[in-house]
Order: C-alpha cells, then structure tokens, then sequence
C-alpha cells in the first residue's frame, strides 16, 4: 500500500469510526506533546502519565494540547503506561455523551462552573458560521486595523500644504 492511500484510510478511519470505550480503556485529556511520538495526559482523576501514539497513526493524524484520546493501557511501560487508541473529534464526543459513557470530569458544564473556559468555545462573536473546528496559528500576531476617513485626512494634508506656501 503506498503512502497517500494508507493515509487516505487511516484519516478516514480516525474520523468516521465511532467508538465507545471498553471496560479496560479510558478517556484522558492531552496535556501536550513529549516529543518521539510520546503525549503527556490527564486522566478524569487528575493523574498525568505518558501515553505512546501507535505506529499507524505516526505522520498520518496530528493531535494537540486539549484534545480527547481513548487509551489503552499497556502492560511492559513504567513512565509510558498506555497506548493511544482512537482520536476524539466533536461529533465522537457527542455520541460518547449521548450514550452516557463521557467522563462528568470532562464535562463542558462543570468548566463553566469552575470559571474555566471551555476548550470547544472561542472569543469571537461570528461563532455562528460553524468555524470552531478551523486550526488558528498562535505563532502569528493578531493585527488589528483600524478604518479612518481618508477625506478627513486629505483635507487636513492640504490645508497644512497651503498654510505652509
């Protein structure tokens, strides 16, 4: 199998494949990434350990500080105590927590309540576009513009021209 259609069908496995978790995997949270395909993660009891990401996933399906992962726990790891499962996007998420298996830790509600602002809700106020899922680059800095009136200036300019002959 070549590259692009391996990618192609593990990308469309990770997206379209809904998954509940089973009895010895879990729904942690990622605290950010350890570098040699190692994430560090928050489990719904606040313990944090490492996690490996599998060899299918490497290269293919990037994941990022925030974002829900399913694990499994392996056995032979003493710093890495589990291996990445599946990936959890927006529409997972929900189907987890329309069949009650979303961990009450993680819950949107209880951030709000904690007066921390929930991962999944942004400052911007044309929300209403769908755009939520779109990747912003923090590395870039955010410009403002401001619109003046070009007549107001021009008139200005001149004025001070003429005073000036």
């Amino acid at each position: 199998m070549s590259k692009a259609t391996k990618r192609k069908h593990v990308t469309k496995e990770v997206l379209d494949r809904y998954v509940l978790p089973e009895e010895n995997q879990r729904i942690v949270k990622v605290l950010g990434g350890r570098g040699n395909n190692l994430h560090e993660i928050e489990t719904p009891q606040g313990e944090t350990y490492l996690v490996s990401m599998p060899t299918k996933f490497r290269k293919n399906v990037w994941i990022k500080r925030g974002d829900f992962v399913l694990i499994q726990p392996i056995e032979e790891g003493e710093k890495v105590k589990a291996e990445i499962f599946a990936i959890l996007y927006a529409d997972q998420i929900k189907y987890i927590q329309s069949q009650g298996k979303w961990p009450k830790e993680f819950d949107p509600e209880q951030a709000v309540s904690a007066n921390v602002e929930p991962d999944s809700s942004s400052n911007d106020s044309d929300d209403s576009s769908g755009n939520d899922d779109l990747f912003v680059n923090t590395n870039r800095p955010q410009c403002v513009y401001e619109s003046s009136d070009s007549s107001e200036n021009s008139e200005s300019d001149s004025s001070e021209n003429e005073a000036k002959k």
